[in-house]
């Protein structure tokens, strides 16, 4: 019997995860395609959190998670949510290893390299750009048309071509537009925004808009300014994106009266990005369609607010490796794997409604909310506790969770 042919288009975490968690099994042959023609083609963005029942437990699957400590900052997990005058609502500090809070750090770069270093290079296609996917699930690139595959699974980002088979839903704009810089050897070359950052994350917000410092494992910041925006702004920017000193000049205006510890990390910035933040509507599904699905942001791109993108992704992969495993091992392979998608399906379908809504909630109040975080901090606290936490004895004890979260910020209100 020959074995399931899968293709995966695309080799970001998510993508390579599914490939690593379906390496050497029988009956399963694995092709990766990606656009990029190398691994070293272009930066990878900046740091996240994986989180212990999701993209951790992918990677525990997967064999690589003694791998992934050798480049875990549980340091990482210090975070800092403050409005514009660094008033400071949550303040985490980081940890050691033995007292996570199961949110270790890595840069998305190391990552995407630990994988990329566990899957045999020939499984990998580079610089194979998908430009059509037909109504026979015939691949279309440049270099022609790969064809036979049992499954083709769409791990190609926001702006899927794989999407276009199953559904014509594109992501929506999401009123959000911002500037990302990087400050590299920060330690040295800007001491204070370091300090600040403490190794962490500091996430501010007020009057629409947010000012963000994340710590890589270089040593270098990657800073992050958003507004609330039209869509159109970044085609009208004020200034040339090449004229750092203008960009920069811009912010400090539009920021005036943020705190000069904030404003200081984008004084300190370099190589001025804008990016628009799209996300597909909370609740998107599409109907099952034999022989093609889709896992991470192809599925369920949302915005950054909640940091749980990436780890959602993973355990879509996680998730269909099981049942792409479990449809291998019958003797009417064909029906199998079709019933185990629209299984696999209808369980994505619900995780990412849960923390698409989540997203969504956490932007919407921090930035579309006047008066906030100050507002909405203790929503926020209860959201996310909840989030994180869905076990029968956290439901027994909501009651006393919120009552908890509103009495202390009722009280750090009055000192604060």
């Amino acid at each position: 019997m020959s074995p399931l042919r899968i293709a995966i288009v695309g080799a970001g975490p998510v993508g390579l995860t599914l490939a690593r968690l379906l390496l050497n099994k029988p009956d399963i042959e694995v092709t990766v395609f990606e656009s990029e023609k190398s691994r070293e083609v272009r930066g990878q963005g900046g740091t996240l959190d994986l989180h212990t029942d999701t993209g951790l437990a992918a990677l525990k699957e997967a064999g690589l998670y003694d791998e992934f400590l050798k480049n875990a900052r549980f340091d990482g997990e210090a975070l800092v949510i403050c409005d514009k005058h660094l008033t400071k609502y949550v303040n985490f500090s980081g940890h050691e290893e033995g007292s996570t809070r199961g949110r270790p750090e890595i840069d998305r770069k190391l990552l995407r390299e630990m994988l990329l270093d566990s899957i045999p290079p020939e499984i990998i296609r580079w610089g194979y750009h998908l430009r059509a996917i037909d109504e026979s699930r015939n691949l279309i690139f440049d270099q022609g048309t790969e064809t036979g595959f049992d499954l083709v699974v769409g791990a190609d980002g926001a702006w899927s071509k794989t999407r276009k088979l199953v559904s014509a839903q594109k992501p929506n704009y999401s009123g959000v537009t911002g500037i990302t810089f990087a400050i590299p050897n920060a330690k040295e070359t800007a001491p204070q925004c370091y300090s600040l950052t403490n190794r962490g994350s500091v996430f501010s917000y007020s009057d629409g808009k947010s000012i963000m410092s994340q710590q890589l494992g270089n040593g270098s910041l990657s800073v992050y300014v958003w507004s609330v925006r039209p869509e159109s702004w970044m085609d009208n920017m004020p200034f040339d994106i090449n004229d750092i000193e203008a960009v920069k000049k811009s912010i400090r205006e539009e920021f005036q009266g943020w705190h000069p510890d904030l404003l200081n990390c984008v004084n300190h910035g370099q190589d001025p990005v804008p990016r628009r933040l799209y996300m597909l509507p909370v609740g998107f599904s599409w109907q099952n369609r034999p022989g093609v699905t889709l896992i991470g942001d192809s599925a369920h791109v949302m915005t950054p607010f909640a940091g749980e993108g990436v780890n959602l992704g993973m355990e879509d992969a996680l998730m269909l490796s099981r049942a792409i495993i479990k449809a291998s091992k019958s003797a009417n392979r064909s029906d199998i794997l079709t019933e185990e998608i629209k299984t696999f399906e209808k369980d994505l379908f619900t995780r990412a409604e849960r923390t698409a809504s989540l997203t969504n909630d956490l932007m919407m109040w921090l930035l579309f909310t006047d008066s906030a975080p100050r507002s909405v901090v203790e929503k926020v606290g209860v959201r996310v506790a909840t989030f994180e936490h869905r076990s029968l004895v956290m439901k027994a004890l909501y009651p006393f969770l919120v009552a908890s979260i509103y009495a202390f910020y009722f009280v750090f209100k009055l000192f604060h």
